[in-house]
């Protein structure tokens, strides 16, 4: 089907900087690897600096601009959304857009706090009786090694989850003398570690295990509390003018949690691992196997399967690039690995798919909200030295897949 027999997605994106980039990409290459029901438009990209935004537009193959994101949800030409901005922003502009008609992808975390996810959600809500579905961007759901992982689970091939383990290590502001960012400033970011990388291991054993997490005993650190302020970031809370600032969030996050099926968990993230860029590393021990996966070698899944013979067993490496394995027929022939950023088309093809089908996408901002009950109970544990109850969910939609 030609682009001219499909219904058109205007797509407006806010931001520009690291993720707005990767979402451009997707955008850009979903329609050309696999058939969408809708024809993208990359109609919009939104941000303050009218010179920069042009010269990202061109750059990144947007269509137009705007320098200031409410213009796009003036915008008939404008379906959807796309917020890639930071945490403290992400409430305001997907309330707004979703209760203008306009369909919304958000990044991750969901929010800086409960509260603003619970708006979100609220919002969600009501505009899905419109038929208007929102979307939250855990795109390492959206790996092909991950998937089969969840099938595998799903399929009891590991039986009960006994145990899990995650990881996720990058080492980027292991040099005590790197400048302050937005993302190690608390009323931008909202947490750091925790909610930056934490959230991805929250959503990923959830998402692979279908359990939640119930229950948490936290513990933060901030290593270096004092900062360089790189130029053009006077504005952070609590620099002023001086030439350094604070770090006013966790550089790493450490918590134990117990699972709504019986099993326990341990839970790691930290900036501060050496080495490590993106090291996101899950393992799943189950009664009757185990699964283990990490980023860094993203196209392997590692299984265990206890029911075979002692004489032989152990973890088997499958490679997971054939055409049966999810997303993988629209690629590349098998043994050509995919990368980081086809996980965020995967993501667009799955969103797309929602809207043309009238469903409530996954993960969904009730989804999101899930996420962000646990990391507040950990930061709240962490506070009180104890072991804290995760709220339980409002029974807001949830994505179907």
């Amino acid at each position: 089907m030609t682009d001219a027999g499909r219904r058109r997605l205007g797509v407006g994106m806010v931001g520009y900087s690291f993720m707005g980039a990767a979402h451009s990409q997707a955008w850009r290459t979903a329609p050309r690897f696999f058939d969408l029901p809708l024809a993208v438009s990359m109609t919009a990209l939104a941000g303050r600096d009218r010179d920069k935004v042009a010269a990202a537009a061109a750059r990144l193959g947007w269509d137009s601009v705007e320098t200031d994101w409410h213009a796009l949800l003036g915008r008939a030409d404008v379906d959807l959304v796309d917020v890639c901005t930071p945490g403290d922003t992400h409430a305001e502009i997907a309330i707004a857009a979703l209760e203008a008609g306009k369909h919304v992808l958000c990044e991750k975390p969901l929010a800086n706090s409960v509260a603003e996810a619970e708006a979100m959600v609220a919002a969600a809500d009501a505009a899905a009786e419109r038929g208007v579905v929102a979307m939250v961007g855990f795109t390492y759901r959206r790996v092909p090694a991950v998937q089969l992982a969840r099938r595998l689970v799903a399929d009891g091939r590991i039986g009960a989850v006994r145990h899990v383990r995650a990881q996720y290590l990058q080492d980027w502001l292991s040099d005590p003398e790197a400048p302050l960012t937005w993302r190690m400033d608390k009323q931008r970011a909202g947490s750091g570690a925790l909610g930056d990388i934490g959230a991805h291991i929250v959503d990923l054993t959830q998402f692979v295990t279908g359990e939640a997490i119930t229950s948490v005993s936290g513990l933060l650190e901030t290593f270096v509390p004092v900062r360089p302020v790189a130029t053009g970031l006077a504005g952070l809370s609590g620099t002023g003018g001086d030439e350094t600032g604070p770090v006013t969030v966790d550089d790493a996050a450490c918590f134990l949690a117990r699972m709504s099926g019986g099993g326990v968990g341990v839970y790691e993230a930290t900036r501060y691992a050496q080495g490590r860029k993106n090291a996101i590393r899950i393992e799943i021990n189950g009664s009757r196997g185990a699964l283990a996966f990490d980023f860094e070698d993203m196209n392997v899944l590692h299984f265990f399967d206890a029911d075979e013979p002692a004489a032989t067993a152990g973890f088997r490496r499958i490679v997971v690039t054939e055409p049966e394995h999810a997303y993988v027929a629209a690629w590349w022939p098998p043994g050509h690995g995919l990368g980081y950023e086809h996980a965020f088309t995967h993501q667009v093809v799955d969103l797309v798919g929602a809207i043309a089908a009238g469903n409530v996408p996954a993960p969904s901002f009730a989804d999101g909200l899930a996420v962000q009950r646990v990391l507040d109970a950990v930061e709240r544990s962490a506070e009180k030295g104890c072991w804290l109850e995760v709220d339980g969910p409002t029974g807001s939609r949830r994505g179907r897949n």
